[in-house]
């Protein structure tokens, strides 16, 4: 199945696919869009784009696991993308996320303004590569 995994920001969100056999996750890039509505459009057209099946949207939660204002805002941000992607929005805790992607772009030694450009869309990447590893283990249960 094609997912798309977002990672909704205030100011830029990135976006990430796998392959239909959910095998690799893959950067689509990142929309610089403020407005939730036409963000939600930019989103769908990428799902009808790349013929996604399901969303996974990260969602951010506290350090002790508990939902803050930011979680309500992504919330409702799903609700705007499920109706007007027509699709089902799973969402996924991404504590953490941001820093890994930073970590692994020190890593690459990606800096500067190509580093700003590019964090969301690898933080998508490990939403949907966390969410896919919880799908493989979990395949009996797990129904998009």
């Amino acid at each position: 199945m094609v997912i798309l995994s977002v990672d909704y920001g205030d100011v830029r969100t990135g976006v990430a696919v796998c392959d239909k056999l959910e095998m690799l996750a893959s950067p689509v890039g990142v929309i610089t869009e403020r407005d939730p509505d036409r963000l939600a459009g930019a989103v769908a057209k990428l799902c009808e784009e790349k013929r996604a099946e399901a969303i996974v949207l990260g969602l951010p939660k506290n350090m002790d696991g508990t939902e803050g204002f930011r979680a309500e805002a992504v919330r409702a941000f799903g609700e705007k993308l499920k109706e007007r992607a027509g699709l089902p929005v799973v969402y996924r805790d991404e504590r953490l996320t941001t820093v890994s992607a930073h970590a692994y772009l020190s890593m690459n030694d990606v800096r500067g303004k190509k580093r700003k450009n590019t964090v969301d869309a690898v933080s998508a990447v490990l939403i949907l590569e966390d969410y896919l590893g919880y799908r493989k283990l979990n395949k009996e249960k797990e129904k998009v």
